[in-house]
């Protein structure tokens, strides 16, 4: 005798399926580190904004497109990258290193957060050489560390602000800046902003430095033409893609070459991710906050 399954049963199946299928797909291949609790032994706080921020999966796709749009820039930053690393042979590889990263400073204890910077800076020890314009560079260096956390913690901030499923106060935004500034000074960054407002204007600071060198340009068609298989993977990423090129502020988008109208933003694209973020959401829901 054959057996039904009931719907709420064969919904649940199938949210478990598409919640593995979209995590696959960006390269999140392992089960999410057990999240740390005790505010003792946390890296993180608790109850922190960097938990909320990091904890929504669409937002940090789109914020971390953007942040590594930005990197591109740098041409110091750029060449470390692309003469060290594989990043066009195992794009998702890098994708879950980084995601390990984030995840375990953001949830796992401080042991393992510890663990994982001193891996980081060993890595980075090595990654030493000269760029197109004859200027040396080293991942440790302070300077491009500090340069690296801006665009990383700008991005974020700037996407869970855009798309996120909460809206964060003024002083929930410095909060985030705040914590992670412990982050960027335990990998080696000199005074760290810590405040938005600090965070944007040390972007800023910047400015005089950089250039798309050929390494960027390199990595910025690679980036934008997608390395994800599959038509609605490849549709999805090119949609998130044009969402994080506005979170940049203008003058970055015109050194990538990558300007959009405002018109063609605000009537397409944030809808269109608006939509999309709350289709992932709903099959991968974001890590809630404990409560210290």
């Amino acid at each position: 005798m054959s057996t039904v399954q009931r719907p709420d049963v064969e919904f649940s199946e199938f949210r478990k399926r598409l919640n593995l299928r979209i995590r696959h797909a960006v390269g999140l291949t392992q089960d999410p580190l057990p999240m740390c609790v005790d505010p003792e032994l946390s890296y993180m706080p608790v109850d922190g904004v960097a938990r909320l921020v990091h904890g929504d999966l669409s937002t940090m796709i789109i914020g971390g497109l953007g942040s590594l749009f930005l990197q591109m820039l740098h041409p110091r930053a750029m060449a470390g990258v692309a003469q060290h690393s594989r990043y066009q042979n195992d794009a998702l590889g890098r994708l879950l290193q980084t995601a390990n990263f984030i995840g375990h400073t953001t949830y796992g204890s401080s042991t393992q957060a510890y663990l994982d910077i001193e891996r980081v800076l060993a890595v980075h020890e090595t990654v030493r050489g000269v760029a197109d314009d004859g200027e040396a560079y080293f991942a440790n260096d302070p300077h491009l560390l500090a340069w690296v956390h801006a665009c990383e913690a700008s991005m974020f901030l700037a996407a869970y602000q855009q798309y996120g499923r909460v809206r964060l106060s003024a002083a929930e935004a410095d909060a985030y800046v705040r914590e992670m500034s412990r982050l960027a000074r335990d990998l080696g960054t000199e005074n760290p902003p810590m405040t938005t407002a600090e965070l944007w204007a040390q972007l800023e600071a910047f400015r005089p430095e950089l250039r798309l060198s050929v390494d960027g340009e390199e990595a910025r068609s690679f980036v934008d033409d997608g390395f994800v298989q599959g038509w609605n993977q490849k549709q999805a990423h090119r949609l998130f893609v044009r969402s994080s090129y506005g979170l940049m502020p203008e003058w970055a988008r015109d050194q990538l070459g990558v300007a959009t109208s405002p018109l063609t933003r605000a009537v397409l694209i944030t809808p269109a991710s608006h939509v999309l973020c709350g289709f992932v959401r709903r099959f991968v829901p974001p890590t809630q906050r404990s409560v210290a």
